[in-house]
């Protein structure tokens, strides 16, 4: 069972590789997260945003987290996205999760509807108590439509198997406050590549990331130079990375042009699934040559 301790470092958000006709592909799945694995990540979340989880069917969901469970053999954590508009249906995309082998589930607020904090603090809580695997809670208003402040966080930490936050409010300072209030209770990292190294300088533990589907080795070593404390390595990191960065968390948005970017370095990811838009020429061209300033393509 994952440890609050153990939840550290660059944690992949992988993506769901689909075929032409808009099947699991399965094949591809594998390839991809053994091509992970290689480059060091320390654990995978499946069925996230960049998973497409929200587009996915229930065994659909299932499926990815057992070939990724399975592949993985222990090697890292794999942290299920078991997401829903209701609590019953958390608690059983969570359980299938489990069933699966999943070491642990995230777990974003319900979305569509806005809720009151007592709302959300009993559908974290009736979770925990209702599943056999820990849970990581995932703060990501933008998408959702209910933030969790650092105050209600610092409740949910409190509750018997929670074990961890990612933080994806773009606001840095509500990092920094529940850092403060809960960073000795839970595992706590960003959600948002482009703070990345500013996170661990005030105390974060590492970053659920889009951008380490596409350039794990360089988020490897990133977070690798900050715990050797060799400051000006991580930081000259984490501005290089930038320039893709914002392609993930400003616009197009993040899935298409993560998709994109891997097929461009010959790695399988296939389309993204209806209705999320795919890129136009003019971003495909700007993304090109950022993998090409990177070293990661000849121009």
């Amino acid at each position: 069972m994952l440890t609050k301790s153990e939840l550290r470092g660059v944690i992949v958000a992988i993506v769901t590789p689909f075929s032409e006709d808009g099947e699991l592909d399965v094949a591809s799945l594998k390839k991809l997260t053994n091509y992970l694995l290689d480059k060091g990540v320390h654990g995978i979340m499946t069925t996230g945003g960049n998973g497409e989880g929200p587009h996915l069917l229930r065994e659909e969901k299932k499926t990815v987290t057992q070939i990724v469970v399975e592949t993985v053999n222990g090697r890292v954590p794999v942290i299920a996205g078991t997401a829903a508009c209701s609590t019953m249906e958390t608690i059983l995309l969570t359980r299938d999760a489990a069933e699966v082998g999943a070491d642990a589930a995230i777990v974003t607020p319900p979305f569509y509807f806005i809720l009151p904090d007592s709302c959300l603090y009993e559908h974290y809580e009736r979770l925990a108590a209702s599943v056999e695997i820990p849970v990581v809670v995932y703060n990501n208003p933008l998408y959702t439509g209910n933030n969790l402040l650092p105050e209600l966080i610092a409740r949910l930490a409190d509750i018997n198997g929670i074990i961890g936050l990612k933080q994806s409010n773009v606001d840095l300072g509500q990092l920094v406050e529940a850092i403060r209030l809960v960073g000795d209770k839970i595992s706590i990292l960003t959600g948002v590549d482009s703070q990345f190294y500013p996170s661990l300088c005030i105390g974060a533990r590492g970053v659920f990331s889009t951008a380490s589907c596409v350039v794990p080795q360089q988020m490897v070593d990133l977070f690798n130079a900050f715990v050797k404390g060799d400051h000006q390595s991580a930081a000259a990191l984490q501005m290089k990375l930038q320039n893709l960065n914002r392609f993930f968390e400003y616009d197009p948005g993040y899935v298409s042009p993560c998709k994109e970017a891997l097929t461009m370095l010959g790695l399988p990811a296939g389309p993204a699934r209806q209705p999320l838009p795919h890129l136009n020429e003019q971003h495909r061209t700007q993304i090109r040559q950022v993998l090409a300033d990177l070293g990661l393509l000849t121009s």
